[in-house]
Parts: C-alpha cells; structure tokens; sequence
C-alpha cells in the first residue's frame, strides 16, 4: 500500500506542479500569467492575471506539498481549490461529470489523500505527523475549507461570466 500511496502522490503532485508552471512561467506549452489571465477573463474572473498567478502558485505549491508527502492536508485543500474552481468556472457544462471526468478525479484524489494521509515514504512521516494531521476528519477540514474559498473566487471574485457569442449567420 505504501507504494501505491507514494505513486498516486508523485505522479499527481507532479501534474499539478506542471499545471501550475504553465500558469505561472509559460512552460510546458502553457501561457504564461498574461495568457492565462486572458482565460481567467472570459471566465468572469476579476483581477484575471492576479487569479492566474494565485491558481498556479496553489497548483505548484499544494502539488509539491502533496509529492514530498508534506502537511498533506495542506495540500489537499490547495489543489482541491483550484479543481472546484475549475468544474465551477469551466468544465462542469449540463450536468454530473459532463466535461468534468478529470477535475472530480483530481479533487477526489486530494481529498482522499488528506484523509488517509501521505503513507510512509512521506516527510509527514518522517517527521511524526502523518498520526497527527491525517484522518477522516483532515480529509474533511481540507474539503470544507476549498469549498470555503471556492464559494468565495467563484461568487464575490467573479462578475458574471463571458457569453460566447456565436458566428453570424451569413446573409
């Protein structure tokens, strides 16, 4: 089990961290602050680079966080943020899971890991944490505190989305 705690953290807090990079140094193909914030926009985020900038420190933060297996519900509450302000603003179209597969994986993920903790090839637990800041109710701490912070970026962070505007019809 061990070993599969320390795959699911690594390859997952990795991809955050280069999700986060994106956002924040253009690297990997991503745009950068400036790109990004022009995303945020048309998303109806106000102060749109600033929220790029926020979006990617929380990737790369909580991602590396969650890898080392350091303050793991620290970790699980960044990322699970930044995933609920995804489905929120983004992927989540009609209904349950239309377009939003990968983001419910990944807050799934970042939620359950705060809650069994970073298993023991993990600096909590090298350092006598993983008793103390991991459980059922970490797991839940770390939900309810993202789910705090989305409500907030999603509702008083946010005017009114973008409406895509649909090509004229040719006359």
């Amino acid at each position: 089990m061990s070993y599969g705690i320390l795959l699911l953290r690594l390859v997952v807090g990795l991809a955050f961290v280069g999700h986060g990079t994106q956002k924040l140094f253009g690297w990997f193909g991503g745009y950068g602050p400036k790109g990004t914030g022009g995303f945020f926009a048309s998303k109806g985020y106000r102060a749109p680079v600033l929220m790029a900038v926020v979006a990617g420190l929380s990737e790369v933060a909580g991602g590396t966080l969650l890898a080392l297996g350091l303050a793991t519900p620290l970790a699980g509450a960044l990322l699970a943020t930044v995933m609920i302000n995804a489905i929120g603003s983004v992927t989540f179209k009609k209904a349950f899971m239309f377009g939003s597969e990968l983001e419910i994986a990944y807050l799934t993920i970042a939620v359950s890991l705060a809650a069994i903790g970073p298993g023991r090839f993990s600096i909590d637990r090298a350092i006598g944490w993983d008793d103390n800041i991991s459980g059922v109710w970490w797991g839940v701490a770390a939900l309810v505190a993202a789910l705090i912070l989305s409500f907030v970026t999603l509702t008083l962070v946010r005017t009114r989305p973008v409406v895509e505007q649909e090509p004229a019809a040719p006359t």
